[in-house]
């Protein structure tokens, strides 16, 4: 038996360890609390899709490794639905990139784009993955912080050309923001466009939640603003927009040589993945607008219903424009440690949930946020927002 006095772990990912989402979700099971941390729906998608995903297994499609960039039928319905609902234009053959989930399009785009040393802007707090896998990429993290300002979290522009150095490489932009639920309007993004180009900086932009916006807001890709298609990397997922998280199929769209530097790297991560399930989403893309409208409206029903409970039990709520979570401020409860208050949280009103500091660089600027996921049963909803109410 040998021994070392060397960690273990490399030091890109020493900061990281078991995740606050494993803690709390075992937390949530050993107290019988009702979840409301991780994000996860507790009702599947569509069922002619799930019957889609049987009837692929039972013919043989998919059983077998799939072609590496994903399976035709799924790259062309990626490539349509972008077409119909955005108006952009993409080739099924070189522009689009099947992944296992977002996060593995996360990983290899930062593991594909850059160098170690270079410099990636992310909006603060940003989830989890982004930071874990700058390191891994060998990259410097530069967090712009959004803040609360009149109901939202807001993004201050001037911070971030302030954040732009030469050493910048990646500006990583999540919208709808996840945990904040703020939607970047036409006028954000069309300065973060700019800066862009006027920088000459590639964007990776998570727009997992393109599907869930709410009221007022709309989903508006970065890929369509001027200068930017070429130097935009766009991830999709199925699991956020047809509830069935459990596929891990996610996806890029970009120029040829983006994609196929992406490529290079996800070839190595899990080579493929999903099979049978791609031609599931295949034919889950093609859903009628109907079926979105519909999520949508359910979602925002589920919005408000948690929204309101919260209020009622004492939290500052910060009604989110898109997403499926809700961002609160304890301090009307007397509460400043959310870590702390969501550690006791089962105990006291046997409900689970997150606290916002995980997701920050800063973790004072996150300390008193916690965030609730709404995207549960209206029974499971009305129940906790009933105990919160004890608080």
């Amino acid at each position: 038996m040998t021994s070392t006095t060397r960690p273990l772990l490399n030091r890109r990912l020493a900061e990281f360890g078991t995740t606050i989402f494993a803690e709390m979700s075992a937390l949530a099971l050993s107290t019988g609390s009702i979840n409301l941390g991780q994000g996860f729906p507790d009702t599947d998608g569509p069922e002619e899709v799930r019957e889609a995903a049987v009837r692929a297994l039972r013919d043989g499609r998919g059983n077998q490794y799939p072609p590496g960039p994903g399976v035709p039928e799924l790259r062309t319905a990626i490539a349509a639905h972008q077409q119909r609902r955005y108006g952009l234009s993409y080739d099924p053959d070189t522009e689009v990139l099947v992944t296992a989930g977002a996060t593995e399009a996360i990983a290899a785009a930062l593991l594909a784009l850059l160098e170690p040393g270079d410099e990636v802007i992310a909006f603060e707090p940003y989830y989890d993955s982004y930071a874990a896998c700058i390191a891994m990429a060998g990259g410097t993290r530069v967090p712009v912080t959004l803040r609360p300002h009149e109901g939202r979290f807001r993004l201050d522009l001037d911070e971030l050309r302030a954040a732009v150095t030469d050493r910048t490489r990646l500006l990583l932009i999540n919208t709808p923001h996840n945990p904040t639920g703020t939607v970047l309007t036409r006028a954000e993004l069309t300065a973060i466009a700019e800066l862009a180009v006027e920088r000459d900086l590639l964007v990776v932009t998570d727009e997992v939640y393109e599907h869930l916006v709410f009221d007022d807001a709309e989903h508006l890709p970065l890929a369509t603003f001027p200068g930017m298609r070429e130097r935009t990397v766009t991830i999709g997922s199925a699991g956020k927009s047809f509830s069935f998280t459990g596929w891990k199929v996610g996806w890029v769209t970009s120029a040829p040589g983006l994609v196929t530097a992406v490529r290079s790297a996800k070839q190595f991560l899990t080579y493929v993945s999903s099979g049978p399930f791609q031609y599931a989403v295949a034919e889950a893309l093609a859903l009628p607008d109907s079926y979105f409208t519909a999520f949508r409206e359910d979602m925002l029903a589920k919005r408000d219903l948690l929204a309101t409970g919260l209020t009622e039990a004492g939290f500052e709520v910060f009604r989110p424009a898109g997403t499926y979570f809700i961002t609160t401020d304890i301090r009307p409860l007397g509460e400043t440690d959310g870590f702390a208050f969501c550690r006791a949280l089962p105990e006291r009103a046997g409900v689970v949930a997150i606290p916002n500091a995980v997701f920050y660089d800063h973790r004072e600027a996150g300390a008193p946020f916690v965030r609730f996921a709404f995207c549960k049963r209206t029974e499971v909803l009305e129940e906790a927002a009933k105990r919160l109410r004890a608080l």
